[in-house]
């Protein structure tokens, strides 16, 4: 057993280290009293747009409101269908059922976890055809138009985005980045022959900055970063009423604002993402060495050539997974499952009428992901004690 439990995030250490620098974003929010929007939005959403590699940010509440407000400004609404994943959090399919359009599902690549663009062909190509009046791309079964897609850089890693943006492009559908767990991800664009930030490659992108992710507020936040200055315009009176100016209201909106205090912490934690990032990616490293070593090289999740993962989650994938958490707790060891129950299979979804073998490579792989301790601090030796108590249980005559 480790000498102390390892646990399976640290937000304190790092929040320790910045301590003073926080306090002063807190100061200089009292003294300006500029707690909605003002200087500190306005600065961080430069900021992070600048790392994004794109020419707008729009700072929101959430990562759901993020997604939500990028499906809404780009015109994806009631009657419409958007195409995502089932393996993600609920929030990416909250966001286009309330922005008043109906999720569909395609399946997932198995190594990758991320959406499969075979599937994506498929559903497009077999299930839709274009409708001669309107010219839009329409669901057969359902007799609704698709819209967009909506592409999840889960665990932060890229989905394979030429793949996706050239059959956007071939059937006339917007793509919109689902970038919240991938903050500076990279993609090799073979088309462009240049690496791309996560976040630059569609229409928008939706960030979430909640406490957990790689790069987290101390609270909820988000932001949608985007090249389209209509767009942007747009999201910005979607999240405050709206409004582009005081009291005067042209459209229907939302209270989606960035609080200014989030937005100077993360302006503060934005200057040491790269080395946090870099450090995950060593962990990452670190743990695929040790699996070799123990003769598991199974274990370390895939990353294609064409990705710079950032590791938000490091996934590996066992067959006795429930099995595996229980002895890593018994030694101290905290881990997740990201995520139980497909979305297909979410009592919130009954009503779309999916049901189980519908998407048989997410149902298998939602029994079997386990989410191992991974955050920049984490330690050689921690890893080392993670990868001897795995040891101790296949020693033990169970199953990997």
């Amino acid at each position: 057993m480790p000498a102390d439990p390892i646990p399976f995030l640290d937000l304190v250490t790092p929040h320790a280290e910045l301590r003073e620098e926080l306090r002063a974003v807190f100061d200089a929010a009292l003294d300006n009293a500029a707690f909605i929007g003002g200087p500190m939005v306005q600065s961080f959403e430069r900021e992070f747009a600048a790392f994004c590699e794109t020419g707008h940010c729009v700072g929101v509440g959430s990562g759901t409101d993020a997604l939500r407000f990028a499906l809404m400004a780009a015109g994806v609404g009631s009657g419409d269908l958007a195409v995502t994943v089932p393996n993600t959090f609920i929030a990416t399919t909250e966001a286009i059922s309330q922005a008043g359009a109906r999720p569909v599902f395609v399946d997932i690549d198995e190594r990758t976890y991320n959406m499969d663009p075979r599937r994506l062909a498929e559903y497009l190509e077999d299930e839709c055809c274009v409708d001669r009046a309107s010219g839009l791309l329409v669901s057969r079964k359902l007799q609704m138009p698709v819209r967009a897609i909506v592409p999840v850089h889960l665990y932060g890693q890229p989905a394979d985005m030429d793949s996706i943006l050239e059959l956007a492009a071939r059937y006339g559908l917007m793509v919109i980045e689902d970038a919240c767990q991938a903050h500076g991800a990279e993609y090799f664009s073979k088309k462009e022959n240049r690496w791309r930030k996560a976040g630059s490659m569609g229409v928008a992108a939706g960030f979430s900055f909640y406490p957990g992710k790689n790069l987290g507020a101390c609270g909820e936040a988000g932001a949608v970063t985007t090249n389209d200055p209509e767009l942007a315009l747009k999201i910005r009176m979607l999240r405050d009423h709206g409004s582009s100016r005081k009291y005067y209201h042209e459209t229907e909106g939302y209270n989606g604002r960035l609080d200014a205090i989030q937005a100077g912490i993360l302006s503060v934690k934005l200057k040491r993402l790269p080395e946090w990032n870099a450090a995950r990616r060593a962990a990452a490293a670190r743990y695929r060495e040790l699996f070799a070593e123990a003769g598991m090289p199974e274990l370390a999740p895939f990353e294609p050539e064409w990705a710079k993962a950032v590791y938000h989650l490091y996934v590996a994938r066992v067959p006795d997974r429930d099995g595996l958490v229980r002895h890593l707790a018994s030694a101290g060891i905290d881990t997740g499952i990201h995520y139980p129950v497909p979305l297909h299979l979410q009592k919130a979804y009954a009503a779309l009428g999916y049901g189980g073998s519908d998407f048989p490579v997410t149902e298998k792989v939602a029994s079997q992901i386990l989410s191992l301790p991974m955050f920049p601090g984490l330690s050689a030796e921690r890893q080392g004690s993670v990868l001897e108590v795995l040891t101790r249980f296949v020693a033990a005559g169970s199953s990997l």
